[in-house]
């Protein structure tokens, strides 16, 4: 699915430590699924959206899991693309601790899930829940996943076991929260042990919000 592409060919982030969190928020979506980001700048904000978890197959139960992280910049831009992760790590690495100015890859990307993106405004806040539940649950998932997949065969097989774990409902959890967003809020170091974490919903979205960053979920709509 496309989305509209306003292609600026540089980035004037706030100041290099923004860089420093940039880099690392996107070796952590690598690291979890070797994708893409959508990058979406407006005014002195840039948005960068990353998919961790989504259906790979139709009537798979696995959600559609992003994660967001929102950085400063120092001079105003006008950017929405979709590129892939490995082309804007590649450009980071080759980045200065001091450097600032991001050069955005030119080839973009077609990603499903990067064309329906979560709304901006409309969240509801459904109160908060420890940070520890969403680190038990992701662990939980992480040791499950290694154990089932191992023992399946085929691509099928390996789909639905993940999608089974993963869109499982995390306990006491304040709205229907599938375990995904907890693995998609670890993954990218969003939960510190001990700290609350907010919960929001849109529709069908729910939201995790930190001062790390914030994890979209959809729950998948099984046939």
């Amino acid at each position: 699915m496309s989305q509209p592409s306003t292609i600026s060919r540089e980035l004037t982030l706030a100041e290099p430590q923004v860089m420093l969190d940039l880099r690392t928020y996107v070796g952590r979506a690598r690291a979890a699924q070797d994708g893409a980001v959508r990058l979406q700048a407006t005014g002195g904000v840039l948005a960068a959206y990353v998919c961790i978890l989504a259906p790979r197959i139709l009537g798979e139960a696995t959600p559609t899991v992003l994660g967001l992280r929102t950085m400063p910049l120092s001079e105003p831009a006008q950017l929405d693309t979709t590129v892939a992760l490995a082309a804007v790590s590649d450009r980071l690495a080759r980045m200065g601790d001091n450097d600032v100015v991001l050069p955005v890859p030119p080839s973009t990307v077609t990603e499903i899930w990067a064309g329906v993106l979560p709304p901006r405004s409309g969240w509801a806040s459904k109160g908060s829940m420890p940070a520890d539940l969403l680190l038990a649950a992701a662990s939980e998932g992480i040791k499950e996943v290694a154990e089932s997949v191992p023992q399946s065969t085929g691509a099928i097989a390996v789909n639905n076991a993940r999608g089974i774990i993963w869109g499982r409902p995390v306990q006491e959890a304040p709205v229907e929260l599938p375990a995904g967003a907890a693995f998609g809020a670890f993954a990218l170091g969003f939960l510190a042990p001990g700290a609350q974490v907010g919960v929001f919903t849109n529709g069908r979205w729910a939201r995790l919000s930190t001062g790390n960053g914030h994890v979209l979920v959809r729950q998948a709509a099984v046939l």
